[in-house]
């Protein structure tokens, strides 16, 4: 098996090839009886993540998708770690309007400077709108390495079950 390497990109992803049956890696996640990691099934996906005791603002997800080769007996395993789709969205969301609400300061900073009106303010609230979108990624980042710990969690507990 491939190891994790040691950065983290947005959303990594990993592919295993085992020489096992689909059936029995699935059945190994079923009666998965760990303290702090709860792994739930919906048909050949596997989503494991922190319970609540365990779970923080920037606790990451896997989801494993584990796929019967037709060739063999063997199967690949399609893994990738993400964060709550909750905090996901809510960035996306915070990112999409600084975004919109940049390019309205824009068109209106053009607007006024076309019309010879002062645009100072507009300006700078557009100077605004890239500290902002700094301070999110600048978060985003933080958020990563505070959720790194486990995030290797995560994939131990997979490499150790896979192994069963």
């Amino acid at each position: 098996m491939k190891t994790l390497p040691n950065t983290i990109v947005l959303r990594p992803r990993f592919q295993l090839v085992l020489n096992s049956e689909k059936e029995q890696l699935l059945s190994n996640f079923s009666p998965l009886e760990h303290h702090a990691i709860q792994c739930k099934r919906l048909d050949e996906h596997l989503f494991l993540k922190f319970k609540a005791k365990e779970h923080h603002f920037w606790s990451p997800q896997l989801h494993l998708e584990i796929v019967a080769n037709e060739k063999d007996n063997s199967c690949t395993v399609y893994g990738v770690f993400g964060p709550n789709p909750t905090l996901w969205t809510f960035f996306m969301f915070l990112h999409f309007g600084i975004a919109l609400l940049f390019i309205a300061i824009s068109i209106w900073a053009y607007s006024s400077f076309a019309l010879h009106k002062p645009y100072g303010v507009q300006v700078g609230l557009m100077v605004l709108m890239i500290v902002l979108w700094f301070s999110f990624y600048a978060f985003g980042r933080i958020g990563k390495q505070k959720g790194r710990p486990q995030m290797q969690e995560l994939y131990n507990l997979m490499e150790e079950t896979l192994n069963k």
